[in-house]
Formats: C-alpha cells, sequence, structure tokens
C-alpha cells in the first residue's frame, strides 16, 4: 500500500487555506403568511406567497424562460439529426455507381431542412414553456 507523500503546506492552518467560501443563498422567491379561513388547516399556519405581483410575474417570466430554453436545446439536437437523415442520398443510390455525394447540395438541404424544423419546433416550445409553468403558478383563493 503506499503512502501518500506530505506536501509543503500540510501545516498551513491560514483563513485561506482552511476557509472553503460558499456562494450567495439565493432570495426565497416566496414568503410566510398567516394562513387564512379558506386555506388547508392540516398544511400548517403559514402559506407561502409572493410578495407583489411582479415578484410573481419576474418569477414566472424566469420559469418560462427555462423551460422553453431546455426545449429548444433538445428541439436542435432531434431537428439536426432529422435533417442529416432526410438530406442524405438513398442507400440503394451507391449500388447503381452514383456519383460521389454533393456536398454543397447536402449542407444546402440541411439548412432548410434545419431552418424549417425549428421554426414549427419554437411555437411547441411556447407552449410547453406555458403548460408546465402556469398550473405551478395559478393563484387559488
Amino acid at each position: 500500500m503506499a503512502m501518500a507523500t506530505p506536501t509543503a503546506n500540510t501545516d498551513d492552518f491560514s483563513p485561506s487555506a482552511t476557509l472553503i467560501s460558499y456562494d450567495r443563498a439565493l432570495p426565497l422567491l416566496r414568503g410566510p403568511i398567516p394562513a387564512g379561513l379558506s386555506d388547508d388547516p392540516s398544511k400548517g399556519p403559514f402559506v407561502l406567497a409572493f410578495r407583489d405581483s411582479s415578484s410573481w410575474k419576474s418569477a414566472f417570466q424566469a420559469c418560462e424562460f427555462k423551460v422553453i430554453e431546455q426545449c429548444e436545446v433538445g428541439a436542435r439536437i432531434g431537428c439536426s439529426i432529422s435533417a442529416s437523415n432526410k438530406c442524405k442520398p438513398p442507400w440503394w443510390s451507391f449500388l447503381f455507381g452514383a456519383a460521389s455525394v454533393d456536398v454543397t447540395a447536402r449542407e444546402q438541404c440541411e439548412e432548410r431542412e434545419m431552418a424549417a424544423c425549428l421554426a414549427a419546433s419554437k411555437e411547441s416550445c411556447l407552449k410547453l414553456g406555458k403548460e408546465k409553468c402556469l398550473p405551478l403558478f395559478e393563484m387559488h383563493e
């Protein structure tokens, strides 16, 4: 069993060597307020609520942005695969001695297919953002 060799700084107990710095905590989006008469008493004496309408709107937009962003990343990957598959020459063309693949034509085809696919997916991603975030942020009275 090999032993670790000591380094020159094993006896360094200075604050810079022993303290671990952490990122600042994020502020709470919602704060506790006393539960009302219409709230479920089994949930406790407090409910979480947004401070004001602008904090609600900001949190909703952040949620929507994240969902849309992740959806568009996935769509780019899917569109890339789809465009490549649509623009490649058929497998049987090489059996009949077809000439080499025209790289420029294939590149243009893939660009057109990608643009069309991304345009179609943009609307779907916007809809998904609303579908995923709206139920989480609905106001219940």
